[in-house]
This record gives C-alpha cells, sequence and structure tokens, in this order.
C-alpha cells in the first residue's frame, strides 16, 4: 500500500518540477530596431542607420533571419529599401537610408520563428524644414472672421450647477454655455476657494478623439494650483452619464463625426468643435477672477489639434500646449507625404486627394491656425506615431510664431506618457510664473 502511494505522490511531483524547469528555461528574445543617433535626426542628405538586432536572453545574438520595409508612412510608397537578411557573425545589422528633402522615414522589421516580433523605428531628415503642404486659403482670416461674428450674435448664457469636488480647497461646476450650432459648450470648471478677489491666470482643457463626458479631474488639477480650470468635452455633450450613454452615442450618431460634412467648410464637423473653444473662452475670460492676460489650452491628439487651432483663432491663447497633435495637414497627400488625423481627405485611386474634400477641410487644419498663432508653445512628438505621423506636427510647429519647445520621441507612437504630461504641465506652471511676473 505504501509504495504505490508514495509512487502516486512521487510522479506528479516529478512532472510538476519538470513543467518548471522548462518554464525556467524558456528563451527570451527580443528584435531591436533603432537609429545610430539616439535623436534620429538628420540633414537632408545624410545617411541614416537603421541598427536592427537580435537578443536571446539579453544578449546578442545571431543566425536569426528578418525582413524589413523602409517607407514614409505611406503602406506600400515605392522606391525605399526593403529586404531580407540574417543575422551572422555581427549581428548587429546596419539598413542605410537617406532623403534629398525634409521627410520622415520609417523601418519596419519583422522577425520569424522563434523571435516572432515586429518592430518599428524613424528618422527624421531636416524636419524643422517641413513646411506647408498647401497654402493658406486667401480667405481664410474673413471665414473665419465671419464665423465668430456669427459666434458672438448667441449670447453667451452659462448655467452653473455646483457638484461635489474631490478636494476641499477647490469649487466645482458643471457648467453648460450656449454656443452656435446647437451643441453647447460642456465642461466641468473648477476655482480655489475664497479666490473671489484674486487675479487668477486660465487653463482650458480638451479632449482627445471619441465621445465622453468632460474630466472633472482636470478642472481640479488646474484650480489646485491657482488657476481658473475647464475641461471641456469635445461634442457638447452633458456631463457625468453613463458609460453606456456614451457608448450608444460613439456607435451611434457620433460614430463617424470625424469625417462629417467633410465636402464643405460650412458643414465639416470640426467647424462646431472649434466654436466652441472660442466660446469656452469667452466663458474663462469674462470670470471676475481672470487676471486679464494669461491663457492656456492644453490638450493631445485631437485636444492637441484644438489647442493649435484655438491659438490660431483667439489671440486671448498665450500658452499652447499641443501633444502628439491631430487635424494637422490634412492636405498633406497633396504634397506628396501622408496626412494627419482623421484622415479628412480621400485619396483617390490615382493617389490624389479628392478636390472638394481638400478645398473644405483647409478651413479646418490646425496647421494652418499655427500661422496665425502668437502664443508660446510646447509640443510632443512621436516619430513612428502613424495617427498623428511626425510630418504633420512638426508641419504644424514649424509655423509657430511664439516662444516654442519640442520634445521628440524617436521611439514612441501615439501616446501622452506621465514623463510627457509632466513636462507640459511644468511648462504651463513656467509659462504662469513668467506671465506673473510682467
Amino acid at each position: 500500500m505504501y509504495p504505490r502511494l508514495l509512487k502516486n505522490i512521487v510522479l506528479p511531483l516529478t512532472l510538476l518540477l519538470s513543467l518548471s524547469a522548462i518554464a525556467v528555461a524558456a528563451d527570451k528574445y527580443e528584435l531591436k530596431v533603432v537609429t545610430d543617433r539616439p535623436d534620429a535626426i538628420y540633414k537632408t542628405g545624410e545617411t541614416a542607420k537603421f541598427l536592427v538586432s537580435v537578443t536571446k536572453n539579453g544578449k546578442l545574438s545571431s543566425g536569426y533571419t528578418v525582413t524589413y520595409f523602409v517607407d514614409d508612412f505611406i503602406t506600400g510608397a515605392p522606391g525605399f529599401p526593403e529586404g531580407t537578411m540574417t543575422l551572422g557573425k555581427k549581428p548587429i545589422l546596419p539598413v542605410p537610408v537617406t532623403s534629398d528633402k525634409p521627410i520622415f522615414l520609417r523601418c519596419v522589421v519583422k522577425a520569424g520563428a522563434p523571435v516572432n516580433q515586429t518592430k518599428i523605428a524613424a528618422v527624421g531628415f531636416s524636419p524643422e524644414e517641413i513646411q506647408l503642404s498647401q497654402p493658406v486659403p486667401a480667405d481664410f482670416d474673413e471665414f473665419w472672421a465671419d464665423q465668430k461674428k456669427q459666434l458672438a450674435q448667441v449670447p453667451a448664457k452659462a448655467k452653473l450647477t455646483a457638484v461635489n469636488s474631490p478636494d476641499a480647497k477647490v469649487e466645482t461646476f458643471d457648467v453648460q454655455v450656449d454656443c452656435l450650432g446647437g451643441a453647447p459648450v460642456s465642461g466641468y470648471f473648477g476655482k480655489p476657494k475664497g479666490s473671489h478677489a484674486l487675479p487668477l491666470p486660465a487653463i482650458l482643457w480638451v479632449h482627445g478623439a471619441g465621445v465622453r463626458s468632460s474630466s472633472l479631474a482636470n478642472a481640479v488639477k488646474g484650480a489646485k494650483f491657482g488657476m481658473l480650470s475647464m475641461d471641456i468635452n469635445a461634442h457638447g455633450l452633458p456631463n457625468g452619464n453613463t458609460a453606456q450613454y456614451y457608448s450608444d452615442l460613439a456607435q451611434g450618431k457620433l460614430k463617424g463625426y470625424r469625417q462629417e460634412g467633410r465636402e464643405s467648410r460650412e458643414t465639416v464637423y470640426f467647424r462646431g468643435m472649434f466654436l466652441r473653444l472660442v466660446r469656452a473662452i469667452d466663458f474663462l475670460t469674462s470670470q471676475p477672477e481672470w487676471d486679464g492676460k494669461t491663457l492656456i489650452v492644453i490638450g493631445h491628439s485631437q485636444g492637441g489639434g484644438q489647442a493649435l487651432a484655438a491659438g490660431g483663432l483667439d489671440e486671448r491663447v498665450t500658452f499652447i500646449a499641443t501633444g502628439v497633435p491631430a487635424i494637422c495637414d490634412h492636405s498633406g497627400r497633396a504634397a506628396g507625404r501622408i496626412n494627419g488625423w482623421p484622415k479628412l481627405v480621400e485619396t483617390g485611386a490615382n493617389g490624389k486627394p479628392d478636390p472638394t474634400q481638400l478645398q473644405a477641410a483647409a478651413y479646418v487644419d490646425a496647421v494652418n491656425f499655427t500661422t496665425r498663432a502668437k502664443a508660446d508653445a510646447i509640443m510632443s512628438v512621436g516619430f513612428i506615431d502613424a495617427v498623428c505621423p511626425p510630418s504633420s506636427c512638426y508641419a504644424a510647429y514649424n509655423q509657430l510664431k511664439g516662444k516654442k519647445q519640442i520634445i521628440n520621441k524617436p521611439l514612441m507612437g501615439h501616446a501622452a506618457p506621465a514623463d510627457i504630461q509632466k513636462a507640459f504641465f511644468d511648462a504651463v506652471l513656467e509659462h504662469v510664473k513668467e506671465q506673473a511676473d510682467k
């Protein structure tokens, strides 16, 4: 009896130990693609090298076959390097590229078994020389002056409803402000308690793509640092509803908002979104506590594009914090480069942009607003960002006239990581200090 019982215990234990040994012994592979310069920036005419390698258990290893292609973010674009190579005695293999014009190029590398990974790196050639893909329309200012005139005819009636604040030192409100076009400005507004006699700077937080409520947390954050702080959602929707409410809208009425009305500058969806920016600024600057000189707009992705548009639309904006901005360079394909999110202008089978959409898109291109912006700014750019490609971001950055800085992230895609958010808010606080010293 006992030998059989012992055998029944020992065999499972042996199997368990064997499986554990296999798990411990499993090799860990990592495909790496980087550039031979850490900043991944080169001048036109220089040769950049994508360095491809595989590590096995943390050590460089050879004998693996990889395939690669280089493009300008337009998949299948001809004329760029592509091929297959095997990591041999030199386990780091270079893929050289060059360009005679300002551009970003990316290298996509795939490794099969046992690595089974895909990695991307990108380089910029003279990105500070990337210019407008098309001229700003001659009547751009006239059009937007007329839009703002129409907006001014709508009284900026604001309804404030007190809401519970997560911070005892901050007053918070749900705010609805009448606006042109049917949808109001809808947001949360926060200010320091007891601030009625204080001159305060103002900050407006704007949202990335999607359908959601305004953020009470952002309204509180700005107020905690001594600002009039307002966060607005992109669509003028009621705040604080259930997740299902916003999901239903995202799958229903607002599912295709990004391309809605793109055949005309009068009907394109971003026209209304941009007018809500001006009306939100009207609200903030009408507060008795506003210091009369400091107005910050901050956002990422679609919010980054809104921040740029606000700076060009409204001279009251003194600082723009724009992360991986969308709504930029709609006409990129007309200049032979990738256009930014939301790909507002369709490209036909002939590779050319739709002429009607192209004409309308020019009036809601954040790049064109940057040609009018005088505010100081900070921008982040992800070099492997396929949503808001780096060329579209730089097309906007290069037009900004105020004091500006850019955070380049060579291996970042479309993201707003914590370090960038901190850098942005630090820059905001520095701007507030500079304004106070004036």
